[in-house]
């Protein structure tokens, strides 16, 4: 271990041995019984969220909220954002209930400080926020990133969401395989983005998406943010897919971080240059990969905005547990999205026409709007049959009477306030 932390010396992998783990690690089957959630929350002024909190407001209360004994991990990123990371959770409702029980008692930690915590897909009144964080990872990653324009560093420091993990599937075929869990992910997400899409505004200007945090993910990179191909195995699509991505840093002991241009990690695994790569410098390349579906030995759903109010992100985490854990719901829903599969074309999400249309126009796409429907009708009939309590089928019921039967999505909202 160096003095950085970081582990070292690391017998050099081979490329047939890199693909040989990325094939066992990513996509770890069994019966799918586990939830978890990742939330990312704005931290702003709670007496007017237009005023901008000062970084060494926001890192005070940072360390106020670091204090507090919660279940759920604590991260921050880089721009202050507050990030809670449920533990693996055996229902959908013990991993509700842990993490409304956490964020209550850091709203109560931030209240008394004059600061809330905003569900916004991105911060509509400050951009860019700056950067707070400032670690080799985040200098790296700028770095890189502003190779290919401003989305980068917006999507470092001004976005937010929600994140939902379920587990990869079942060897075996049906609706709960992992191989069909894979597909339903990319159809689904764009039925997720459009539903949910929730950051029309940005830096105070209306931007002509309703999911804004939607599109920075499409211009961040010419292939760190792409999914792999949906048309071959997904276990070897996916390997080749992190392998043939270039790398965003080299790490070192000790100063900045190298950040090549263009080199993949095949060739780094080929070349051994600029130093032999390792099964840790492996493991940490995929934490720098932002799919919209990214398999960790689950699955993890990154496309869905923060949403507004103390409670709304349930509704999103609620909606893909049913529809993904439930077999009779993962089948209807399945045949529901896959004519989607038309509209999105050959090219990977999120730079697609399904995609694009989904975060551009939301439910206002007619197809999308129509597979929303049955998602949710779905959904709610699946709810009961998972343990979802009563409240968590209100909140669902009640989101989609407001905004899925109309063809509408959050965003919507946010719109009409600011015209």
């Amino acid at each position: 271990m160096s003095s950085s932390g970081i582990p070292r010396g690391g017998r050099p992998l081979s490329e047939t041995e890199a693909e040989d783990l990325l094939r066992c690690i990513c996509f770890k089957t069994g019966p799918p019984r586990t939830v978890g959630v990742e939330l990312e929350w704005l931290v702003h002024e709670l007496r007017d969220p237009r005023l901008p909190v000062r970084p060494p407001r926001l890192a005070a209360a940072l360390d106020t909220v670091r204090s507090l004994p919660l279940v759920s991990s604590l991260t921050f990123e880089p721009g202050g954002q507050l990030e809670l990371s449920s533990r693996p959770a055996g229902s959908l409702m013990e991993c509700l209930d842990s993490l409304a029980a956490d964020l209550r008692a850091v709203r109560s930690a931030l209240g008394p400080l004059g600061l809330t915590l905003s569900g916004y897909g991105v911060d509509p009144w400050h951009a860019p926020r700056g950067r707070v964080l400032h670690e080799p990872r985040y200098d790296a990653m700028e770095t890189a990133l502003d190779r290919t324009g401003p989305a980068g560093r917006a999507m470092m420091c001004d976005s937010a969401s929600v994140q939902i993990c379920l587990d990869a599937g079942q060897e075996e075929p049906g609706p709960l395989g992992y191989h069909r869990r894979w597909r339903l992910a990319h159809l689904l997400g764009a039925v997720l983005v459009a539903a949910f899409a929730n950051s029309p505004l940005h830096g105070g200007r209306l931007t002509g998406w309703r999911s804004t945090r939607q599109s920075l993910w499409t211009d961040l990179d010419p292939r760190r943010a792409l999914a792999p191909s949906q048309d071959g195995e997904p276990r070897a699509e996916w390997a080749a897919h992190v392998l043939d991505t270039p790398v965003m840093c080299v790490r070192a002991d000790e100063g900045p971080w190298a950040v090549p241009e263009g080199l993949t990690f095949r060739e780094w695994l080929r070349t051994g240059l600029p130093r032999p790569a390792d099964v840790d410098d492996l493991r940490y390349h995929m934490t720098t990969l932002f799919p919209p579906v990214r398999p960790r030995g689950h699955l993890e759903l990154r496309m869905v905005d923060a949403q507004p109010g103390t409670d709304g992100w349930m509704v999103p985490v609620a909606v893909t547990t049913a529809v993904f854990d439930d077999p009779e719901a993962a089948e209807t829903v399945y045949r529901a999205v896959k004519p989607l599969a038309e509209q999105a074309g050959t090219g990977p999400a999120p730079r697609n026409p399904l995609w694009l249309s989904a975060a551009r126009d939301g439910l206002a796409d007619p197809e999308l709007h129509a597979a929303a429907r049955t998602v949710f009708a779905t959904a709610l009939e699946a709810l009961p049959r998972i343990g979802a309590s009563e409240e968590v089928r209100r909140a669902v019921a009640a989101f989609q009477e407001r905004y899925v039967v109309p063809g509408n999505c959050p965003a919507d909202d946010f719109e009409a306030v600011a015209s």
